[in-house]
Order: structure tokens, then C-alpha cells, then sequence
């Protein structure tokens, strides 16, 4: 018994509708599947982002799910935390990097210096198409700026006392040079690690003249501190002389006053009677003068002379 065969053309026009509803229902799921993963994406805390659409950036900064056109539109995100990097030593080793930290000063003298700098993305679209590598921009500025800084320092501000005005310089000029280079990218800080002669030798020195410095200061400090405790009572000394000097002052200027009162009395009285006023102040004169003198009356029949020997007996050792 023969059995009949199906031609092949019969099977594939009983097939075809079945499997074009098979294709259809396999492109519509693939579809969905991708329209329904890649039409969301989320945006964390400390990041934003670009939203390209057909080659034009848009920032998206809130965070939270967002909605994007697959196919159409993608998606770069930037994280906006703070970064860091350090000039002139590795952070990882912690060694020295001579390339970077090696610098002159404006007196001709080599240091090391070891900075830190701490920067953020501040405009995303910039960051990512302005510039190829905008770190690698802004260590270079850094670098043009803290060598232009430094070379017009002497060293001892650069060692020394000046690390905080040399720190404010330099950020300023970096901030100016980013906003002509406008990368998009905000520097933070930037701060000396470490500043240090580039020998054991010179370091010692400095180490030596920082010393002599604070020995200096304290010398002052306490030359401050003895002229403000001896200060009040060398005023108070001034005031008790200039006290005592302006009642000695007055005490003899009214003395004074009393005197000439007194001799203009006795002058008046003089010019009313001459003779009478004469024999009164020879007879008080007198009164006050002979109790204290020793005399000899020489009486030879001539005139009776009185003499003062006092003053000679004692010279001569004794009275007689």
C-alpha cells in the first residue's frame, strides 16, 4: 500500500500564517523587553546627568527615576563628588616626585613643595565634550600656577611664614584660568602638604633658622611682657614726682608771695619813718642773732669791740 506525500509547498502555505504570528509576537516582545529597560534610568544623590538626543547633550541634575527614548536618546552619568590629586608625591607610595615638586624660588634657591588639590564637576556637558581629558587640564593649570607663585616668593615664605598667602595666590589664579578654559570643571582647595629644602643639609639650616625665629619671637613676647607689667608702675612713678614737684612748686610760690607781702609791709612802714624803722629791725636782728654767738669784750679804754669766736673754738678743738 502506497501512502500518499504532502508536497513540500502544501506544508509551508499551511504553516506560514503560524509562523508570521510567531515572528510578529517575537518582534513585539523583543520590542517591549527593550523599550521596557532602557526607557528609564535612574539618577543617584552626588551625581547628574547628560541626556544625548541624536548628538545634543542636555544636563539632568535632579535625581530620581527618569524617563529616555530608546534608540533615540542616551545617557552619560557624572559623578559630582569631591576628587582629589595630589603634585609632586604619589599617593599611593607617599614618595616624592621630583618632576613636580622640584621648584625655584625668586632668590635662586630650590625647594620641594608637595601640594593637594580637591576639585567637583560643575557643569557636566562641559566636562564631558569641552576638553579630551579635563583632570589632566586642570593638574596642568595648577602646575603653571603654583610654579608662577612659588618662583615669585623668596624661600623663606616658602618654607616658612607665608605658606598661607603663597595657598590663597595660587587658588586664585587657578580659579581665573579655569574660567577662560571654561572645562567645566570647580576647583574646591588647594593646600600645601609639605615644604622642605631639597638636601638633608639646607633642611637642617632652615630647620636651624626657624628656631632661631621662634626664639626670636619668644624674646620679643617676653620684652612685651616685662615693658607691659613695668609700664603702670613707671606712670605711677611719673604722676607721684610730677605730684610732689607741683606742690613743692606751689608750697614755694606761695612762700614766696608771703615774703614779698611781708617786704613790701616793711617797706611802707620804712618809707613813713626811715630812722624808726631801722632801729626796730637792727634790735630784732639783735634778738635773734646774739644767743647764738660767743663774744670777748675787749676793754682797753678804747671802743668795745665784740667778736664772734665761735666758728674758731671749734676749729681749734675746744672752748675757752
Amino acid at each position: 500500500m502506497k501512502i500518499a506525500q504532502r508536497p513540500f509547498s502544501d506544508i509551508w502555505a499551511q504553516w506560514k500564517p503560524k509562523l508570521n504570528k510567531f515572528v510578529f509576537l517575537g518582534i513585539a516582545l523583543i520590542i517591549l523587553v527593550l523599550f521596557g529597560t532602557g526607557s528609564w534610568y535612574q539618577i543617584q544623590e552626588q551625581e547628574q546627568a547628560v541626556l544625548i538626543t541624536l548628538g545634543v547633550p542636555k544636563t539632568v541634575a535632579q535625581s530620581g527615576l527618569h524617563f529616555k527614548i530608546p534608540l533615540i536618546q542616551r545617557v552619560v552619568k557624572v559623578d559630582t563628588t569631591i576628587k582629589r590629586f595630589a603634585i609632586g608625591y604619589d599617593e599611593r607610595t607617599n614618595g616624592s616626585k621630583e618632576d613636580e615638586a622640584l621648584m625655584i624660588t625668586k632668590d635662586y634657591n630650590f625647594v620641594n613643595v608637595d601640594f593637594f588639590v580637591e576639585y567637583r564637576v560643575s557643569d557636566p556637558v562641559k566636562a564631558l565634550f569641552a576638553s579630551y581629558e579635563p583632570v589632566l587640564i586642570l593638574k596642568n593649570i595648577a602646575q603653571g600656577c603654583i610654579r608662577t607663585t612659588i618662583g615669585g616668593n623668596d624661600v623663606d615664605s616658602v618654607l616658612t611664614t607665608g605658606k598661607g598667602p603663597i595657598q590663597a595666590a595660587i587658588r586664585t589664579a587657578i580659579i581665573k584660568k579655569l574660567e577662560e578654559f571654561d572645562i567645566g570643571l570647580q576647583l574646591i582647595n588647594i593646600t600645601i602638604q609639605d615644604a622642605a629644602p631639597p638636601t638633608l643639609q639646607v633642611m637642617e639650616a632652615f630647620k636651624q633658622v626657624e628656631t632661631a625665629k621662634q626664639s626670636k619671637e619668644t624674646a620679643i613676647h617676653n620684652a612685651n611682657k616685662y615693658r607691659n607689667a613695668r609700664l603702670p608702675e613707671a606712670e605711677a612713678e611719673i604722676d607721684k614726682i610730677l605730684q610732689e614737684a607741683e606742690s613743692t612748686k606751689a608750697r614755694r610760690v606761695n612762700e614766696a608771695t608771703a615774703q614779698v607781702a611781708t617786704f613790701n609791709a616793711m617797706y611802707e612802714e620804712y618809707a613813713k619813718n626811715p630812722r624808726m624803722t631801722k632801729e626796730r629791725m637792727y634790735y630784732e636782728t639783735m634778738e635773734e642773732v646774739l644767743p647764738n654767738l660767743k663774744v670777748i669784750i675787749d676793754g682797753a679804754g678804747r671802743t668795745n669791740t665784740m667778736l664772734p669766736l665761735d666758728s674758731f673754738f671749734r676749729q681749734g678743738g675746744g672752748d675757752e
